[in-house]
This record gives C-alpha cells, structure tokens and sequence, in this order.
C-alpha cells in the first residue's frame, strides 16, 4: 500500500477504489447481504405482528405500502429544521428539540394537520380497553354543559379560591340545589344574585361560608378573571396537564402523578349527577365510533355520590348509575342521529378500587362489586386496582383482599376477572416492579400498561405463554415521565419478542387530547417506529378486539378464545369478522386515495 502521507499525492486511494474495492455485486458481498437479509427475516418472524402481515390481502399489502411512502415523506418535509426553529422561538419553548415522534403536547398542532393523520384517524381501531372514565371527554364540552343544566351550584369545600394562589388548590363541588327562598323582606332592595356572597371575594358585605353552594352560573359570571369564559377556562387548567407539566422533568413522577391525581377529584363530583353522566355517555360514545372505536371497556373508580336528577341526595347504591348507562348505550346504537351508532357494539365497566386505601374501604368496594355484577351481569367485565403503583400498596400486599374477593365470586356464582394495572414503573426489581409478577400469578387477563416488563425475559414468556395482553398507553406514559418521547418507549421490545399488544388512550382528556378517540396514540406510535408500519398498527388494533371482554367467560374459556376466536362461532368471532371487513374497506380507501399520485409508486418487494 502507498505510503498515507505520502503529500497531495492521493492516486493511491482512487486505484484502491478503481481495482481493490469489491463492488455492491461482488459474490463475496452479494452472500453478505443474503445472510444479512436471512438474519432480518428471522428475527421478523419473532414478532407478534407475524402471522397479521402474513395473512394480508393484496389490498392490504398495497395499502400499507403506501402509508409507508407517506411516512416517510413526511418525515422529510413535516419534521424539518424549519418547524424546529418555528416552535423552538416561541417564547414558551426556549431550548427544546423537536423531531418525528416528540413530546406528544409539542407535536400535536403539527400531527393534525398531516396526510398520516387523516389515514389514521379513519382506520379501524376496534376496541378501547384502557381508559379511565372521567377522564375520557373533552372538557370544552363538558365545562360548557354545566351552564345548560337547570339548578346546578357551587361550593368550596376546602381551601379558599378568593386569591389566584388559592384557587390553584381549594376543593370545589358542583351539585343540584334547589333554589333559595327569595330574600327576606328586610333585604327587599337586594335582587337575588347580591343575595349571595362571592365565592371570589372574602371583601364582599356577605363574607362566604366555606360549604356555601352558589348557582353556578352566578358563580361563573362573577369569575374575577374573565368571567364566564375565564372560568371554563380555570377548570380547564385544573383538569388537564401542560405542556409545561409534561416538561419539567426536575420536578420527577411524583410532581406530576399528585398534579394528575387532583384532576380527578374535581372531574368526580362533576359527572355524578344524572344530567351529565346522560350527556357524558353519549358524547362518549359518538366521539369514540367516529375515530373507529367500536367497543369500551372502561375503569370506574368512583366513590358513591351519584344523585338522580333534581335530588341533592345520593343514592344508596350503585344501581341506577349502571341504570342509566345501559339505557344510553341502547338508545345511541338504534339512534337515527348518528349515522355510525350502528357499528357501535356497547361498553362494559373495569371496577376498579384505590390501591393506596386501607383494607376496610377496598372490602367494600369489592363488595359493591359484587353487588352491581350481580343486578347487571352485562355491563360489568372485570375488576382492578389503580392509582399511583409507587404510592400504593403492592399486590403482594393485598393478597388478603384480593383471595376474599375470589372466594366471594366463587360463592356468589359471578366471573369477575382480573385486569390489573401493573409495571407501571421505572424500577427494576423493587415491590412496585414486582407488581407484574403477582399480576401473572393471580391470573390477569390483560395486563395495564406492563411498562417494565421487557426487563423480565421469564415473565414474557409467562405472559405469552398464558395469553395475557399488554394494555399500553404511550402518550400517558410520556406526559406522566416515564418517557421522554414515543421513540424511547419500551412497547417496540415486546412488540419484537411476540407479546400481544393494544394500544389505548388511558386518560385523553385530561392529558390534552380533546377527544375519546385513539387516534394521537395510534398516529404516534406510526410515525415514531419504523418497525412497526400500518400492518404492524392494524394488528394492534385486531389484538384489541381479540382480547376483549364481550361476554363472561372462565379462564380456560378465555384463552381458548384468545387463541381460536378467528375460527370459532361466538361474539368475539363475529366481531373479529366485522373489524376485518371495516379493515379491507380501510384499506381500499386508502389504495383509491393515495395509489395514482405520488404515494402510489411501490417498488419490487415492497409488498
């Protein structure tokens, strides 16, 4: 070989190039590729998505391919140092990155307005087996709606909201009240609304008594930052977590989870009054067919304050609530306003207790449980504990409660399931990790975001083994600081070693997405993998339906079922059977859309 310094003298390098370098073709390099193709293939048929991609039609194929081309462009021309700088100058975005697959509440503006979110939004999502009721609609809506309810007031019950400070974290409650006498005849001169004492103000003549309940719209009215519309917005901001929430990482999980966790104690009290929980479920069910959700099955973690319509009593139970819920799920799907409310298939409930509460308050949430399975077997599918897993009790240390609840069923003659949350976690080998090992011990069906579980190879095997699914819920687990960005997310591993998957949306609401649908979850996970493309999406949606609770079933019926429903002649068959049908219709409208233009083009073993 020429001597490397040999000065400006480099013809050395071009004759290597010219005569020494082995071409692309070379035998020796051809066999390279081969082995190293051999090798990609191999480790593909691992996957969970295998048997999904290998049963696509022509169509399909098509249709998948094109997404492909589109994501891709759209990497080169959406995801572009002119967006980063654009976004990175606004104020409230100093010193942040931007890229494909970003912090969700960054990205969101900018995924809305792509060709790949048009696709994905109509696509076929099946079933919805993750979510958290009361934090599921759209809070413009809802916040909106309680001004068209007749007799709903307000009251602080904790704190004081008469500074800004102070509004940040006083208790409020929204209930029916019935109207006040008119003021007495010594207070003649006093129009009804200076009747009562400002929430806002500790100067006014009537100082307010903390528990006082105000009408709301008066309340509202009087808002001290920008009245009615300033109010609405108040809720807002305390129901849903910021970009700048999701941002501050110095601040670490537990900053963020006690920020989540007060979201629900204002959402609970506003949805139980039988007025809105109407309109709740029914703005549920039309935001959810609409993104080609087609079934729920959705946590509920209430505490019994639920009051008929002008009462401002509780009821005793839980019995007109479930009531109410099969009455509205009936009536959307033979509704002639909807023009989808046909292909809606209903809801089933995930009861769920608190993990963090005591023995004596989890007993009797199981047996309210019971108790509800019992009068309406069909609307409830399964049981789980939720809640911030670092804060509350392990499993392990509910083995107790948990053994009694089985007994219970046992006695009663009702399946009540499992579904737990589990993994939902950093850690590696503490007592909240070790959530995922119990959760597969005591028999979960399906497992609530198992986010640690790729670092346990014998429990992936377990879990496969078994049939349990994985619930994942990337954007929830990003915004609650588990993950920088889609593309540091874990799923893509189990994705890799054959674990069945679904993708949910656990709290959408509340976590800024505006809608009961899935698609920003679904959109996300597209564009943030490579591996994983539209076929890899249509699988996690197909896995959905699969694993989803339509009927009661014992255990061994259900891993049956698992495993054969594509063949056999039950509901969960048939409703693989209607999800497969809208899917090929997807996928057509994909190929009629995009195939003739740019898109379009499909090289030799694309497909």
């Amino acid at each position: 070989m020429a001597d490397s310094n040999a000065g400006d003298d480099d013809g050395w390098i071009d004759e290597i190039i010219s005569e020494e370098l082995p071409q692309h073709h070379d035998p020796v390099l051809q066999q390279y590729h081969k082995a190293r193709n051999n090798l990609i293939a191999e480790e593909k048929k691992q996957r969970s998505d295998h048997a999904f991609r290998q049963s696509l039609s022509p169509i399909a194929k098509r249709a998948c391919a094109i997404v492909s081309n589109i994501r891709q462009h759209e990497q080169r021309t959406v995801w572009t140092s002119s967006l980063e700088e654009k976004i990175a100058t606004a104020p409230e975005n100093q010193n942040l990155t931007f890229f494909p697959g970003m912090i969700f509440t960054m990205a969101k503006s900018t995924m809305e307005s792509t060709l790949l979110w048009k696709i994905v939004r109509r696509m076929p999502k099946g079933a919805l087996l993750h979510a958290h009721l009361d934090a599921m609609v759209d809070f413009d809506y809802l916040f909106n709606l309680l001004f068209e309810i007749e007799g709903l007031h307000l009251a602080c019950t904790s704190g004081s909201v008469a500074t800004k400070e102070g509004r940040e974290e006083a208790v409020i409650a929204v209930k029916f009240r019935n109207p006040r006498p008119c003021p007495p005849s010594h207070l003649e001169n006093v129009s009804q609304e200076e009747y009562y004492a400002s929430i806002w103000n500790d100067d006014s003549e009537r100082v307010y008594k903390q528990g006082e309940f105000i009408p709301l719209n008066e309340a509202a009215d009087r808002f001290p930052e920008g009245g009615r519309k300033g109010f609405v917005q108040w809720l807002k901001d305390r129901c849903t977590l910021s970009s700048a929430d999701g941002l501050e990482q110095h601040h670490g999980i537990e900053h963020i989870w006690n920020k989540f966790i007060k979201c629900f104690v204002l959402l609970n009290n506003v949805l139980h009054y039988e007025p809105m929980w109407r309109a709740f479920l029914r703005r549920l069910m039309e935001q959810s067919v609409e993104d080609g959700v087609y079934w729920i099955e959705i946590r509920f973690a209430w505490g019994l304050d639920y009051h008929r319509s002008h009462s401002e009593s509780p009821e005793p139970d839980y019995n007109h609530m479930f009531q109410v819920m099969a009455e509205e799920v009936a009536a959307f799907r033979i509704s002639n306003t909807h023009p989808l409310a046909n292909k809606f298939w209903g809801i089933r409930m995930i009861w769920t207790a608190i993990r963090s509460w005591p023995t004596k308050d989890i007993i009797a949430s199981m047996a309210n449980c019971i108790a509800t399975k019992l009068e309406f077997p069909e609307l409830l599918s399964g049981f789980d504990l939720v809640g911030y897993e670092e804060q509350g009790r392990p499993l392990v240390d509910l083995l107790p409660e948990l053994f009694w609840f089985r007994k219970q069923c046992a006695v009663e003659g009702v399946e009540i399931p499992f579904f737990f949350h589990a993994g939902e976690c950093l850690g590696d080998g503490d007592s909240t990790d070790k959530n995922l090992f119990d959760a597969v011990l005591l028999g979960t069906r399906r497992i609530g975001h198992g986010f640690s579980l790729y670092k346990h190879p014998k429990l992936i095997q377990a879990v496969k083994d078994k049939k349990i699914l994985i619930e994942s819920c990337p954007i929830s687990n990003e915004m609650l600081r588990l993950t920088g960005s889609i593309m540091q997310h874990p799923l893509p591993a189990l994705l890799a070693r054959g674990v069945a998957c679904a993708l949910c949306n656990d709290d959408p609401a509340i976590l800024g997405q505006d809608t009961a649908g899935m698609t920003h979850d679904f959109w996300q996970a597209l564009q943030g993998w490579e591996n994983l493309g539209l076929a890899g999406l249509g699988e996690l949606a197909e896995n959905s339906v699969r694993w989803a609770a339509f009927e009661d079933q014992g255990h061994e019926e259900w891993v049956k079922g698992v495993r054969e429903a594509s063949v056999g002649t039950g509901v969960k068959a048939e409703r693989l059977k209607e999800w497969r049908i809208e899917w090929e219709k997807f996928c057509l409208w994909v190929v009629e859309e995009f195939g003739d233009g740019e898109f379009g083009k499909i090289e030799d073993g694309e497909m």
